[in-house]
């Protein structure tokens, strides 16, 4: 049954169904900012009717839908874990022409995926991938809660009271910032290692949970989300997470893990 829509911006609730240019962002063709060109152009068409109106209703599971004369169909789930390098942007088009983490991706034979959450343009780690907009709209619910574990380089060596300090959370912007754990992990010299896990994700939580104390960030990698791992993956290579690793995460169809990346 055709699920009724958010409301619209006049308060009535929006048709059952889903927007033309999210339908063909659900069915792994490209991105909704993508498919906005492609309707705009003329170049999609419902129960063969050319259709321009990106907002347009359609029902998934019933109306045909098709760019450029050829019928869009479902493609393949998938589902990436990606060793994010620094300096790359979590966007599939950045308007600054920056490089994005969708260069990691370049000559691999997949569908069209979009990243879970985000990470900064500066920080590292694990990155999931996946044209699966229910899986992945579970993992970024407040909701579920689902701890996420970042090994932090610090430009100071802090003692326990610093910690403490930091444990006890700060309000930025009328934002509070906490954290779940804050663990030291080793030093060297004038720097050291935290290890941070966070059940909630604002923007730039770590960094300005830090800067509240004046210690500066000098590397910041994820090394975990829930019990799921980055492990060994080389730098700026994705693989597909096995049906195991899938599970880890609240995955519902771990049977559909593809092969390798080649």
């Amino acid at each position: 049954m055709a699920r009724r829509g958010t409301p619209n911006s006049d308060g009535r609730p929006a048709p059952p169904g889903v927007s033309l240019n999210r339908a063909l962002s659900k069915l792994g063709l490209c991105s909704r900012t993508q498919a906005q060109v492609l309707i705009a152009e003329g170049r999609v068409r419902v129960g063969g009717k050319v259709v321009r109106d990106a907002e347009q209703r359609v029902d998934m599971n019933r109306d045909k839908i098709s760019v450029d004369g050829e019928e869009v169909v479902a493609e393949r789930k998938v589902y990436l874990m990606l060793n994010k390098p620094r300096g790359l942007v979590t966007t599939r088009d950045d308007p600054q022409q920056r490089e994005t983490v969708y260069a990691c991706l370049e000559g691999l034979d997949l569908p069209f995926v979009s990243p879970v959450g985000r990470l900064d343009k500066a920080s590292e780690g694990l990155l999931l991938m996946t044209n699966d907009t229910r899986f992945a709209n579970r993992l970024m619910d407040p909701a579920s809660h689902l701890p996420k574990t970042y090994h932090v380089q610090v430009g100071m060596v802090p003692d326990e009271a610093m910690l403490e300090a930091l444990r006890a959370g700060v309000t930025v912007d009328g934002e509070t910032l906490t954290a779940s754990s804050i663990a030291f992990l080793r030093s060297g010299g004038r720097t050291a290692w935290l290890e941070i896990v966070l059940d909630e994700g604002k923007n730039r939580h770590i960094r300005r949970l830090l800067s509240a104390h004046a210690i500066e960030v000098k590397r910041l990698i994820r090394i975990a989300i829930g019990r799921l791992q980055l492990g060994d993956l080389a730098k700026g290579t994705a693989r597909h997470l096995t049906p195991e690793e899938l599970a880890l995460v609240g995955g519902e169809q771990a049977s559909s893990a593809g092969p390798e990346l080649r």
